[in-house]
C-alpha cells in the first residue's frame, strides 16, 4: 500500500495543507488538480444541510454527496468521488474538530453508492446521493459483495420523479429505489451482513426494517440507521406485527397472543438475544415495546 501523507488522529490546519496539495479550502469534497488526491470532510453539524455521515461498522463509512439545495447530481465533487478508483485518485477522510482544523481519520475507497430522500438546507425534500466507503486495504466479507457494485443508473432527479412513493407505499422501508437502496444498504452494513437474531448471513434473504414504523417516524428518524434492524423473514414478520420485541439488553420478548407451541413450531425458542444493540437503538426499542405491550 502507498504511504499516506497524513497521520491518523493528527490535527491539521485545513488551509495550510491545502495550500500544499491544492483543492478548494471550502466545501465537503476537495479534488486536487496537481496531486492524485481527493479530500473529503465531515462535521457533526452536517445534518442541518441534509448530510448524514457516520461509520456503519468498523470498516464502512457512509458519506453524503455535495449540494445543499435541490437534487444532488453526479457533477464536480460527486463525480470525482464516484470515479476516483478508475481515475487513479486517492481519497482522504477528515473530521472537523473546530473551525479551520480537521483530524485525519483514514484513507478510504468508494465501493458503492445509492440515492435517498433527504431535506436540503431550505427544508425541501430532495434526492440525495449516499456514498459507501471502505477503509483502504480492507477486504469486506463475502456476504457484503452482492451490494458492492457501482450502480449504473439514471440521474437522481429522473429516478426520483418516476419512483417517488405514495403514502400507502411507505411501510417499513420506502418501496421506491430512492428510499430503499441507501437505507437498506446502510442497515446491512450496520448489522455486518447477518440477521441480528440468528446470525444468518445471506443479505439477499434478510429484511431491513424500521424499528419505529415509517408512518409514525419523523423525517430524521426515517433516515436514522439506529432505527433499523436486519432480520430473517420469520423474525421480521413477528417483529413488524409486534408479536415479539426486545429489551434494551437484547433479550427477546414473546407476546401472549400466540401460544408457546406455535412459537416453537416456527423455530422461535424465547431464548434469543441480540448482542449488537447500542445506546442509540434504545429510544426506538422503547417505542416498539410500548406497541408490543399494548397490542390488541
Amino acid at each position: 500500500m502507498l504511504t499516506s501523507p497524513f497521520i491518523p488522529n493528527q490535527i491539521y490546519n485545513r488551509r495550510e495543507f491545502q495550500r500544499q496539495y491544492g483543492g478548494t479550502p471550502q466545501g465537503g469534497i476537495a479534488p486536487c488538480a496537481n496531486f492524485p488526491y481527493i479530500f473529503i470532510f465531515t462535521k457533526h453539524t452536517g445534518h442541518l444541510h441534509g448530510y448524514e455521515d457516520h461509520w456503519l461498522n468498523e470498516h464502512v463509512f457512509s458519506y453524503t454527496g455535495e449540494g445543499q439545495v435541490g437534487d444532488m447530481k453526479f457533477v464536480r465533487g460527486n463525480l470525482a468521488l464516484r470515479d476516483h478508483v478508475a481515475n487513479g485518485k486517492r481519497v482522504f477522510l477528515f473530521e472537523y474538530v473546530h473551525t479551520g482544523f480537521v483530524k485525519f481519520v483514514s484513507e478510504v475507497e468508494v465501493f458503492d453508492f445509492d440515492y435517498f430522500e433527504t431535506p436540503d438546507r431550505e427544508g425541501q425534500l430532495r434526492c440525495g446521493i449516499k456514498f459507501f466507503f471502505k477503509q483502504k486495504g480492507i477486504y469486506l466479507p463475502a456476504e457484503a459483495r452482492p451490494y458492492t457494485g457501482l450502480q449504473q443508473a439514471a440521474e437522481p432527479p429522473l429516478i426520483y420523479q418516476i419512483n417517488k412513493p405514495t403514502e400507502t407505499e411507505r411501510k417499513g422501508l420506502v418501496t421506491s429505489r430512492v428510499g430503499q437502496g441507501a437505507y437498506r444498504k446502510s442497515i446491512i452494513h450496520r448489522w455486518e451482513y447477518h440477521c441480528a437474531v440468528t446470525g444468518f448471513n445471506k443479505p439477499e434473504i434478510l429484511i431491513a426494517s424500521h424499528i419505529k414504523p415509517w408512518k409514525d417516524a419523523s423525517n430524521e428518524e426515517r433516515l436514522d440507521v439506529n432505527n433499523g434492524i436486519l432480520l430473517s423473514p420469520v423474525y421480521d414478520a413477528l417483529f413488524d406485527r409486534h408479536l415479539i420485541s426486545f429489551e434494551d439488553s437484547g433479550n427477546i420478548m414473546l407476546s401472549d397472543k400466540i401460544e408457546s407451541s406455535a412459537y416453537h413450531q416456527i423455530g422461535v425458542t424465547g431464548n434469543e438475544t441480540i448482542k449488537k444493540f447500542n445506546a442509540d437503538n434504545h429510544h426506538y426499542l422503547e417505542n416498539h415495546r410500548i406497541r408490543f405491550l399494548h397490542r390488541p
